[in-house]
């Protein structure tokens, strides 16, 4: 497995010496997944901390009427996982499913805890990764609660512009809380070209 990526982006935060990156990559396993296959299923526990090195994954919770409410799209750089299983390692709520082929890095929850024992300096970057995690969450309960699907759609183009490429609008409109046909019908309005 390439450990470029999970590197490159813990340099944005802390410094590693060559030693302490080894014994960081020595705690993470590979896994790959064709489009389709869950990376966590729905009462199952999330028993890993995930990073998308190749690929994309939808995070999601079934309705009453089995169909899929998005919470969260992770690509290459992203992290996949269910916090709450993982750190109270109860049966997950939520599905991580594949929507292309993927790669990804993990890590255990004994692991992370012997690399936070080894390399304090590792509680600080993912301290930083949760605090980011916990505030685009939030961030994404206001704007359901206070924006317009209009507005929801703008900001999640703007901030996903690979979205429309990687995306089918059957999982955007699921992630924006509206239906395809509903999706379709704002986008002509706004002069987007429907891809699918």
């Amino acid at each position: 497995m390439n450990f470029d990526l999970i590197l490159s982006s813990i340099s944005r935060h802390i410094s590693l010496t060559p030693d302490e990156a080894e014994f960081f990559t020595s705690l993470w396993q590979g896994k790959t997944l064709k489009a389709g296959d869950f990376l966590l299923r729905e009462g199952d526990v999330c028993w890993h901390e995930t990073f998308v090195v190749k690929g994309c994954l939808k995070t999601y919770y079934q309705g009453d009427d089995v169909s899929e409410h998005i919470i969260d799209f992770s690509i290459e750089e992203w992290w996949a996982d269910d916090l709450h299983s993982f750190f109270t390692q109860t049966p997950s709520r939520l599905a991580i499913k594949a929507i292309e082929d993927t790669e990804v890095l993990q890590i255990s929850k004994n692991n992370l805890e012997i690399l936070y024992r080894k390399i304090t300096k590792f509680e600080r970057f993912f301290r930083i990764v949760f605090q980011n995690a916990y505030i685009a969450q939030r961030e994404q309960i206001n704007q359901a609660l206070s924006a317009s699907a209009e507005e929801r759609y703008l900001l999640f183009v703007k901030k996903k512009p690979y979205a429309e490429k990687r995306f089918s609008q059957k999982d955007i409109a699921s992630y924006l809380g509206v239906t395809p046909q509903f999706l379709s019908t704002l986008k002509k309005k706004l002069g987007k070209v429907n891809v699918d």
